[in-house]
């Protein structure tokens, strides 16, 4: 994966890296992004990124936040936040985390807190009584898509606090889908309704 160094004479573009044009480019970026620094990346992540943002809960010490955070890099999320806990398990995410911008919140009191302040819906996914169907649900653009963790879904306190409560449809035996996958099929319909795709790598 990746490329190797890059031939002379280089260009002289101030985005890109000497090290990396030196020794050559194997990290986890598309190919836009190659021989970039890392501030270059984000920076220019951040005048790309989409106006949701996405939170899981972390009591259990959740394997599952790698692959969210890894997902809402993929789809530009502006921002992910791990509520609890605030060590996880970071080998899922293929280092998308140097690029995403993360925030921690020892409470869901905090992160609820934080949805008000800068008017955003917060949208709970979890199969409760009542849920809307993520299909045919309107998820605002300013969302903020929460999660429970893996072995628990939301917490009261989470759900409570909830605007609007939507569930993945189901046809098999399982009573839930995986955590991490339930934030890729949320993320995804929420760039399904309002991302330019054209703008898409």
């Amino acid at each position: 994966m990746g490329v190797g160094p890059h031939p002379q004479p280089w260009p002289s573009d101030p985005r890109l890296d000497p090290d990396l044009l030196a020794a050559g480019d194997r990290r986890n970026v598309v190919d836009a992004y190659r021989y970039w620094r890392r501030e270059a990346v984000v920076a220019d992540l951040d005048r790309r990124r989409h106006p949701f943002e996405v939170a899981i809960e972390n009591w259990g010490h959740d394997h599952n936040i790698g692959t969210v955070v890894r997902t809402a890099n993929a789809f530009a999320a502006a921002r992910v936040h791990i509520v609890g806990r605030r060590r996880w398990n970071r080998r899922g995410a293929m280092v998308t985390d140097r690029y995403q911008h993360l925030e921690h919140h020892d409470d869901t009191a905090s992160l609820v807190a934080h949805a008000r302040t800068h008017e955003l819906v917060v949208v709970a996914v979890d199969n409760l009584p009542g849920a809307a169907r993520l299909e045919t649900a309107e998820l605002p653009r300013r969302s903020l898509l929460l999660f429970g963790a893996e072995s628990t879904g939301l917490t009261a306190e989470a759900a409570a606090a909830a605007d609007l409560v939507v569930a993945i449809a189901q046809w098999g035996s399982t009573r839930s889908v995986n955590a991490g996958v339930a934030a890729g099929i949320a993320m995804h319909a929420w760039i399904r309704r309002h991302a330019d795709l054209g703008t898409a790598w």
